[in-house]
């Protein structure tokens, strides 16, 4: 990477209930003076399984950087090759013998939390997917703005075999890959490789090996960091509330009122000055 990280630049993420040196054994968040951030599950003796601290702090090192200046691009991945994302058989044993409906409830919301903090982040978000990726890992994916992918990720979402509702990743996975196909990789909870992920959507690039990741993270380093920053973060918001809209009247008045207001902004000003004047904006410095 031609970006050098930083660990922790950024402030440490804000905990409720949890210590924050619990949450750094599991979740590693790094960043360099240019606003790349690299946000990494680190339980690979678990295959970076997610259970509730796991949970929670990748949900608190999002969430702070909601808040954060600067970041332009944030990468998530597994630490040691491979994303993760599946249940954790430990905290599926405790639940399946002592959990109540209110226990599942209050672990679903979390990971709902999770989700919507991977969404709603500012900066463009990008998966690093590596590995097996099963049920919520397959959810932080589609959550995420794109996705990269070595050739040998195999994604699945087997919960229907378990009896069990992949609800909290449905609203993402159908936003990626469209509600039909959506509804038919969760009913059929059958494997599928990169190569079909990247036809169905739920992936961009697909990549050979470790070194062709990180050029394919070079790459969309430089061409983020092109886009105004600003206007990165209305366009998530906008594409959020027009999906699956009828371009009718009301709407295109209102696409039209966005983009006037856009354009007298001072960060566009600033864009198309610089177009103008044959130069580079003052974020691609």
């Amino acid at each position: 990477m031609k970006v050098i990280s930083m660990e922790n630049p950024i402030s440490d993420p804000l905990v409720e209930n949890v210590i924050v040196d619990d949450i750094a054994d599991v979740v590693r968040l790094e960043a360099s003076p240019e606003g790349v951030v690299f946000v990494t599950l680190k339980r690979p003796a678990e295959h970076n399984a997610l259970n509730a601290l796991a949970v929670e702090g990748l949900a608190e090192a999002l969430e702070t950087l909601h808040g954060a200046e600067g970041v332009r691009i944030v990468f998530l991945r597994g630490a040691e090759g491979e994303f993760g994302g599946s249940l954790d058989r430990a905290q599926v044993t405790v639940a399946s013998e002592d959990w109540i409906e209110d226990d599942v409830r209050g672990d679903a919301v979390a990971a709902g939390r999770l989700l919507r903090a991977v969404a709603a982040t500012p900066a463009l978000t990008v998966a690093i997917v590596e590995g097996a990726v099963r049920s919520l890992g397959v959810g932080l994916v589609a959550a995420c703005d794109m996705a990269v992918a070595r050739y040998d990720a195999v994604f699945a979402v087997p919960d229907l075999k378990l009896g069990l509702l992949p609800a909290m990743i449905a609203p993402y996975l159908m936003r990626a890959v469209g509600p039909r196909e959506a509804q038919a990789l969760c009913a059929l909870g059958r494997s599928f490789d990169a190569a079909e992920a990247r036809r169905l959507g739920l992936v961009q690039e697909v990549v050979e090996g470790p070194a062709d990741l990180d050029h394919a993270m070079d790459r969309l380093i430089d061409w983020a960091l092109t886009s105004a920053p600003e206007a990165v973060a209305e366009l998530k918001t906008l594409f959020a509330e027009i999906a699956y809209k009828s371009p009718d009247h009301a709407l295109i008045e209102s696409l039209a009122q966005r983009h006037a207001a856009r354009w007298v902004r001072p960060e566009a000003r600033e864009g198309v000055a610089a177009y103008l004047e044959r130069r580079k904006p003052r974020w691609n410095r």
